[in-house]
């Protein structure tokens, strides 16, 4: 099997014949090493999503819980965080390739009529991508954005971050705004080595056609950018850490671990972003070789690089944006734009001039000019 073949006993060398036996033996062994060495946990994964004959799954839990004390991610901390539940529960939320959509949520956000509600929507408005909600686990950084999380979704998880203030619409680079940053990377890094893929997504992103079928499978990471300037393997693109797929190996699970303890390596107010956007080169260069791809913002579109058209786009990301009240504002025209698109017939589309509303109160706070 394999192309391996039996070895043939030589009755007149005893040495020969010892080590055709021995070399017999490990040859399979090493070759079996060698075609599991980039898979994660395979064992862990295969237990995880064991399931009765009925498809549901062996562990039934209502909810589940972690707590992250306010310092994780400093330093090249090495122990496992516990995660209760989450082995069990990936396998319930994830696609049949293993891929599981991640987004993060506090109480303010959680709010209905906040992110929360535009983000879910946009699911169901948008191009035959309603059945993705299914596969989207949304992680609740407080007890109050969990029970509100819990009401209107299936697949709710508490990752409960120890610091003041996390519940409340956080201002950029402020501590809590920090903490809840780095905790989804602590999180995101448990998923890898639980054998899952995921493709975390902001929750000021919303959803409008099928990101997946614009997303290599070869790449290891695929990344939204900020501006893209033309070539997707080009380490001088502007990476956007709000929308992001990573496919689950040995080598991945590695760079999400010093991803994180990079954080001890600049200033206090680093934020994850910041942090990649410095060291990706060390990913791709160095023993990892960690092939990384950014996405085009004509697909995968912003306020940053702002582009009008509404016929090619997957998602639009309310970046280059402060405030959640000026977010709020502007994705709601995004929705009704949206909206507006989807009512025509298409050939409507076709000749329609249609143009997504430009983001006005948000380009204020970065100044930028229209």
């Amino acid at each position: 099997m394999g192309g391996l073949r039996s070895t043939q006993h030589d009755c007149g060398g005893g040495v020969s014949h010892s080590l055709s036996f021995l070399l017999g033996a490990l040859l399979p062994t090493v070759l079996l090493f060698f075609l599991a060495s980039d898979r994660v946990d395979e064992q862990l994964s295969s237990i995880s999503t064991f399931r009765f004959g009925n498809g549901s799954a062996a562990h039934q839990l209502t909810r589940h819980a972690a707590s992250l004390p306010t310092d994780v991610g400093d330093g090249a901390d090495e122990k496992e965080e516990s995660f209760p539940g989450l082995a069990e529960l990936l396998p319930r939320v994830a696609m049949d390739d293993g891929t599981v959509i991640i987004t993060s949520v506090n109480e303010a956000f959680a709010r209905p009529g906040s992110l929360l509600d535009l983000f879910r929507g946009s699911f169901r408005d948008g191009e035959g991508i309603a059945h993705l909600l299914n596969h989207t686990l949304i992680v609740a950084a407080d007890p109050g954005a969990l029970a509100l999380c819990e009401a209107v979704h299936p697949h709710c998880y508490l990752l409960q971050v120890m610091a003041a203030g996390v519940s409340s619409a956080n201002g950029f680079l402020t501590r809590s705004y920090l903490e809840l940053v780095w905790s989804k990377l602590t999180f995101q890094h448990r998923v890898l080595q639980l054998g899952y893929n995921y493709l975390y997504t902001d929750l000021d992103v919303m959803w409008l056609r099928n990101p997946f079928r614009h997303i290599s499978l070869y790449a290891d990471m695929a990344i939204s950018t900020d501006r893209f300037n033309g070539d997707a393997e080009d380490l001088t693109n502007a990476p956007n850490t709000g929308f992001y797929y990573v496919r689950s190996t040995n080598r991945t699970v590695e760079m999400l671990r010093r991803w994180r303890a990079a954080r001890s390596r600049f200033r206090p107010k680093a934020h994850d972003q910041e942090v990649f956007e410095a060291i990706k080169g060390e990913f791709v260069g160095g023993e990892l070789q960690i092939k990384l791809v950014f996405l085009d913002t004509a697909l995968f579109d912003g306020f940053c690089e702002y582009h009008g058209e509404m016929d090619r786009v997957c998602t639009m990301h309310a970046n280059c944006c402060l405030r959640l009240a000026t977010k709020l504002h502007d994705l709601r025209n995004v929705v009704a734009d949206w909206k507006r698109y989807s009512s025509l017939t298409p050939p409507e589309k076709m000749s329609s001039k249609l143009r997504w509303t430009y983001p006005a109160k948000c380009a204020a706070t970065m100044k930028i000019p229209a």
